[in-house]
């Protein structure tokens, strides 16, 4: 009889919601129109686009102008990155970032470099934590970009970033020009507060399928003056700061799911934060020499990441997998590399143990049942796999 499935993989990503599914559809076959054509039929395409935008301006409490409909959180961010970067190095060409970004960032900051941008790559403490005083420190005359996301995308810490805006904002008067402030908030939609004037951010992305909306939809908003160059060049879409047809039903999507995840973020991080907290103690309690990873009380309601000795992540994620329990041993688009997790090296976390990681992140629709399920087999899989590692023969307690 074949397992149920036990999805707890959702900082990778999102079903789409169902009323999100459902708001999408007529943009499919019925209003299906070119947004920039200028006959009616069209039109009633481009106000599904326009009352997105207000939908998506009003969570994150900014102008609709403010805002640039993407395919995804990486293009946000690199499109976010690169606009700054080359319309403000006529002010310098220093970047700061942190060492625990998404390599959507990380590899960008590398790209940049290539046309003589210096980045500076913040360390961070045991949790994974940016250091605002570090921020402080690194900027000089030259810096013209900050860029630090908003919560981590494995072990679940949440950045101080308003904290680290207030230290830039003044910095910025000490040096004369602006330094602009790039948060990758992906994984904090609907799970977080992201107000950008409550962050302090002058650039934020996003990215729909991390908050049950459609893959392949992001959002990036730029504040208002806040230099920037497109990247993508063509017709006069998105105010002429991205070309291309809009995706009318992944917008609509978009919005809809984020109005959804703003609306309940209070209760769903409850539910979510309620399962992880069992999920912790849990393993805690059942598995030893387990090392929970990332903040222990600054982190996402949904995340837990721990760190096994003395057996391979991999090996625990087939042998969940045969349990019909989804998780990941961290980022997706890592997933296939065999180099342990920046992230964990960053955080000093032993090469060895951190190949033993391990990410579970609940959402909206688990269970305690299911959760309870995870803790009845993952300790014997541990176990099994340990019993099989040269490197312990039963590790005791």
């Amino acid at each position: 009889m074949a397992k149920s499935l036990i999805y707890l993989d959702h900082a990778a990503t999102t079903a789409v919601a169902p009323r999100v599914l459902e708001a999408m559809l007529p943009y499919f076959s019925q209003v299906y129109g070119n947004p920039s054509s200028i006959y009616s039929f069209a039109q009633e395409a481009h106000k599904a686009v326009d009352d997105s935008r207000d939908k998506v301006a009003k969570v994150l409490g900014c102008r609709p102008a403010e805002l640039i409909f993407t395919s995804g959180g990486s293009e946000s961010d690199n499109t976010a990155l690169k606009g700054v970067a080359f319309a403000a190095s006529q002010w310098g060409k220093h970047i700061i970032t942190s060492s625990v970004e998404h390599h959507a960032v990380l590899h960008t900051c590398q790209y940049l470099e290539k046309f003589g941008f210096e980045v500076t790559y913040l360390p961070v403490d045991r949790y994974g934590m940016v250091d605002p005083q570090e921020v402080e420190k690194a900027i000089t005359d030259q810096t013209i970009l900050v860029s630090i996301m908003l919560a981590n995308n494995e072990v679940g810490t949440v950045q101080p970033v308003s904290d680290i805006a207030k230290v830039i904002k003044v910095k910025s008067k000490q040096i004369g020009h602006g330094v602009s402030f790039h948060t990758d908030a992906v994984q904090g939609a609907g799970a977080l507060d992201i107000n950008v004037d409550k962050l302090g951010v002058d650039l934020l992305s996003l990215s729909s399928h991390k908050f049950y909306g459609p893959k392949g939809m992001g959002v990036l908003y730029v504040r208002r003056g806040a230099p920037f160059v497109p990247q993508q060049a063509g017709g006069a879409q998105e105010r002429y700061r991205r070309a291309g047809t809009e995706n009318v039903p992944g917008i609509v999507g978009t919005a809809v799911a984020l109005e959804i995840a703003a609306g309940q973020l209070e209760s769903n991080a409850a539910h979510c934060r309620t399962l992880r907290d069992r999920l912790i103690e849990g393993i805690q309690s059942r598995i030893s020499h387990v090392h929970l990873n990332g903040h222990p009380t600054r982190r996402l309601a949904n995340n837990a990441n721990f760190s096994f000795e003395f057996v391979e992540g991999e090996s625990i994620l087939l042998g969940l997998d045969f349990e019909g329990i989804a998780a990941s041993s961290g980022s997706a688009c890592t997933s296939a590399s065999l180099e342990p997790s920046h992230v964990l090296m960053a955080m000093g976390v032993p090469t060895d143990t951190a190949h033993g990681s391990l990410r579970l992140t609940v959402g909206v629709d688990n269970t305690e049942a299911e959760i309870d399920r995870v803790l009845e087999v993952l300790p014997g899989i541990v176990e099994r796999l340990r019993a099989l590692s040269p490197m312990t023969s039963s590790p005791s307690r």
